[in-house]
């Protein structure tokens, strides 16, 4: 099975992660995951107001696209619900699945930097809320406070960071560690998401899309997986696979 469809059609499977908190709360405070994301708690009040002030709601039906590769940079994004996957497509019509991105997790602030237009393709996997800051507010507020635009170099560091770590694994780890890193970094938003260290996290990708997420054949990975169920890490369960140690996952080299 392919990973991803062209970005119009809707994709049968979705990846998501267990959430913080319950449908009610959800829907008592739609904003509960943009509010309890790592980078964005960490911000300076202010600036936290100034987001929550300026950006409005925006919903996305399973398989919408929300950007294309050369899109108009239109603002800044945070997943408040669903799931965002980004991704490009080759001439050859091939895709490359680059992230799954969950609630809390922000995303478009290369554009915001450099002004040109979006880098890669960004769509919702399941049905998804999104929270938009557009771009002019966004500009209008860095410029009456420019000591902010730190705040917005943090989220792209980190971000190059882990991308870089990524590049790293691909060469010098095996294919069960680098499974298995992935599946915490999904698991804990890529960093955005408050995980209890020990709790165990249910993620929902098939495997398909984590073999070409990491450039590896189906195969492999299946094999990886059983491996890493033997040794006690996670266990395989229909549409999902539950992560029983997370720190051991993120230790394994």
């Amino acid at each position: 099975m392919g990973l991803a469809p062209p970005p119009h059609r809707p994709h049968a499977h979705s990846a998501s992660t267990a959430l913080p908190g319950t449908a009610s709360q959800h829907e008592a405070d739609p904003l509960a995951a943009v509010r309890a994301g790592t980078w964005f708690s960490q911000l300076p009040p202010a600036l936290q107001q100034a987001l929550l002030d300026d950006g409005t709601l925006r919903r996305l039906v399973p398989g919408e696209t929300l950007f294309a590769r050369g899109d108009r940079f239109d603002g800044l994004y945070c997943v408040a619900s669903g799931t965002v996957q980004i991704h490009a497509s080759g001439e050859s019509g091939k895709a490359a699945l680059l992230g799954l991105l969950e609630p809390g997790t922000w995303f478009g602030e290369i554009c915001l930097f450099d002004g040109l237009p979006r880098t890669h393709d960004a769509r919702a996997v399941s049905a998804t809320t999104l929270w938009h800051v557009p771009r002019a507010p966004l500009e209008r507020r860095l410029a009456q406070q420019p000591a902010w635009w730190q705040a917005f170099g943090q989220l792209l560091a980190a971000k190059t960071r882990q991308a870089f770590d990524y590049v790293e694994e691909a060469q010098l780890l095996p294919p069960a560690a680098r499974i298995a890193r992935r599946l915490a970094a999904i698991a804990r938003g890529y960093g955005n998401l408050p995980v209890p260290a020990h709790a165990a996290q249910r993620v929902r990708i098939p495997q398909e899309q984590l073999a070409q997420m990491l450039g590896l054949s189906r195969q492999t990975v299946n094999h990886a997986l059983r491996e890493l169920e033997a040794r006690g890490l996670l266990r395989l369960e229909y549409g999902g696979i539950e992560l029983l140690d997370l720190p051991a996952l993120e230790a394994l080299n």
